[in-house]
């Protein structure tokens, strides 16, 4: 794709480059981080005050949707800031919100940054997924929230009889809240707002240690979202318009997106969908009514979306008709699934639609690095975002990427050790990620994800097994069959794999019914093959020599999919510990996949 038929898409990255003298490579944009806004209130009224008629958000009601706009949201904020003050809400004492994504989700939040109230995000998963409540319970006692709110009732009934000694008020219904006058209070709140003040507490998804809670300054957040304008300069004229499912409990959704939409005046459809069979249809329904500007999704979303839009050339035509560009998490999407997206974008939309990417952390509101160029290859990461500056350490044989700028958070709410753990000797934040440069003579083509340095492990023979380029590896082998993998056999004299499959990929290499039963042999001789044809000539620590397939696909509420998009590792591993032991188990599971 011409880099000229998106330049009015992607600003042209310019990148500064320095390799000291320890072997640290030192990269930074060569354009100056812009001024931003001092909150995102002040974003929100902004928007509120010029477009007061136009829709923030809708969300499935029965047949329909329901819509916010920008002036009612604006009204039903001020009134919910003034009752969030009244129960004595502030810097110390959260808002607590357990339910998913909604409009009365959003309205909170908006009260809350109007109030100087951080706002809390619990997954859903911790509400309604465990037995004894033990994790919110643990975040409640670390953060203390003066309110906590759950749209269901009944669903999340549970989860707030557990609260019930930790946090004072409960609500599930937001008209007491709504019917609350404002005073002189919400304004000098608001006025009290600055780019320090804290908006939001967001746990992360515990790839690599419990989770923490991150504190989210509206600085990192306003930073952030005046850096991907530089990047994507269109969005000053085009509000965004998003179809999104992704959960506002994650910095990919809950950050990137919908503050993307706050910032620029657009509107954010709620997907009620997931990149799961059981629900994806309802993700096919939404992109049926509404054109999305941008899309985002995780790879499992584009695994399940490509074959939809290939067989329905009708939805694949509203897909792409007012697209700018499809967007995704950078470390996972095999390469022939982003062939596939890019062909069908070339022959079914009437403009260049681009398949771009990006990497950063919760630390980092989310945004640190993107590929705004036309030219990246898949797996490109893309250059450092104005005003961060990146440091890429070496780590035997990879680079830790380490980071700092406006963008990245002051620490761990109250957690000093965690805090001062996280940042090295010269206050460049220590994501434990790894990255390789594109073209190390020409570092604006951007870089590489590298994988995690926590998720390597050794085998007993004492290699190193590199999991993400081992897991990118066989789901690459097996060509498009597998939608993605977990990577096992710490200590063990191999290395495993569980793995989910993508049925319509399956169905496509010969496989048999519409299902696709993990035990179908046509699906299980293809794999079988796969492996053999990964293997032949590989080194222990390149090799598979087991896979096992899931039913069940990894779950973002149940931290198995990052805050950046790709399988957890660890999460998927102690979750399935029981799927680990059949993999490994000797003699093998008749269920157990080996080479051909």
């Amino acid at each position: 794709m011409a880099e000229t038929a998106v330049a009015h898409l992607f600003a042209p990255p310019r990148v500064v480059a320095q390799e000291r003298a320890d072997g640290a490579l030192i990269l930074r944009s060569a354009e100056p981080l812009g001024a931003y806004a001092p909150s995102m209130a002040h974003l929100f009224r902004a928007g509120a005050e010029a477009h007061p008629e136009r829709v923030l958000a809708t969300q499935p009601a029965g047949d329909g949707r329901r819509s916010l706009r920008w002036g009612e949201a604006r009204d039903r904020a001020d009134a919910i800031a003034q009752a969030l003050l009244d129960h004595g809400l502030g810097a110390e004492r959260p808002l607590m919100i357990l339910s998913g994504n909604s409009l009365e989700h959003l309205v909170l939040t908006l009260a809350a940054y109007t109030a100087g109230v951080p706002v809390l995000p619990i997954s859903a998963a911790y509400s309604l997924l465990s037995s004894d409540h033990g994790r919110i319970r643990e975040i409640a006692a670390r953060c203390t929230p003066g309110m906590v709110f759950a749209e269901d009732a009944e669903g999340f009934g549970p989860a707030l009889h557990a609260l019930a000694d930790d946090v004072p008020v409960r609500v599930t219904d937001l008209a007491d809240l709504e019917r609350t006058t404002p005073t002189d209070a919400v304004e000098r709140a608001y006025a009290a707002l600055g780019p320090d003040t804290v908006a939001k507490l967001l746990f992360t998804s515990g790839s690599t240690g419990a989770p923490k809670g991150v504190v989210n300054t509206h600085r990192m957040i306003c930073s952030n979202q005046q850096a991907l304008a530089q990047c994507w300069p269109f969005l000053r004229s085009e509000p965004p318009v998003l179809v999104d499912w992704l959960p506002w409990s994650h910095t990919f959704g809950g950050n990137h997106n919908l503050h993307q939409v706050v910032t620029h005046g657009g509107t954010l459809h709620i997907d009620n969908g997931r990149p799961v069979p059981a629900l994806f249809d309802r993700t096919v329904k939404t992109l049926r009514e509404i054109a999305p500007t941008a899309y985002y999704n995780v790879p499992a979303g584009y695994a399940l979306l490509a074959p939809r839009l290939e067989a329905d050339r009708e939805l694949a035509a509203t897909f792409f008709s007012r697209l700018r560009f499809m967007f995704y998490a950078a470390a996972a999407l095999p390469e022939a699934l982003w062939e596939r997206l890019r062909v069908l974008a070339d022959a079914v939309a009437d403009h260049a639609v681009p398949l771009t990417a990006a990497w950063g952390t919760t630390e980092t509101a989310p945004g640190a690095t993107t590929a705004h160029f036309a030219s990246a290859r898949c797996g490109c990461i893309g250059v450092p975002l104005p005003g961060v500056t990146i440091k890429l350490v070496p780590d035997g044989d990879k680079r830790e990427i380490r980071l700092t700028g406006p963008n990245v958070t002051p620490g761990y709410h109250r957690d000093q050790v965690a805090t001062a753990a996280a940042f090295d000797e010269e206050g460049f934040y220590r994501t434990g990620d790894a990255a390789r440069l594109v073209d190390p003579a020409d570092p604006a083509r951007g870089l590489l994800f590298d994988g995690r340095l926590a998720e390597d492990f050794k085998l007993a023979n004492g290699t190193f097994v590199r999991v993400g380029r081992l897991r990118t590896a066989l789901v690459s082998a097996a060509g498009g069959v597998l939608a993605d993998a977990a990577i096992a056999g710490h200590d063990g004299p191999y290395a495993a794999a569980l793995a989910w499959v993508n049925r319509d990929e399956a169905r496509r290499a010969g496989a048999g019914a519409d299902e696709v039963p993990l035990d179908d042999p046509a699906l299980r001789g293809h794999l079988a093959a796969a492996l053999a044809t990964l293997n032949d000539g590989a080194g222990s620590a390149a090799r598979i020599e087991r896979v096992l397939l899931l039913e069940e696909p990894p779950d973002m509420d149940a931290g198995e999919i990052t805050d950046k998009g790709y399988v957890n590792q660890r999460a998927v591993l102690t979750r399935r510990a029981a799927d680990v032991a059949r993999l490994l188990a000797d003699p093998p599971d008749p269920a157990v996949i080996l080479p051909a």
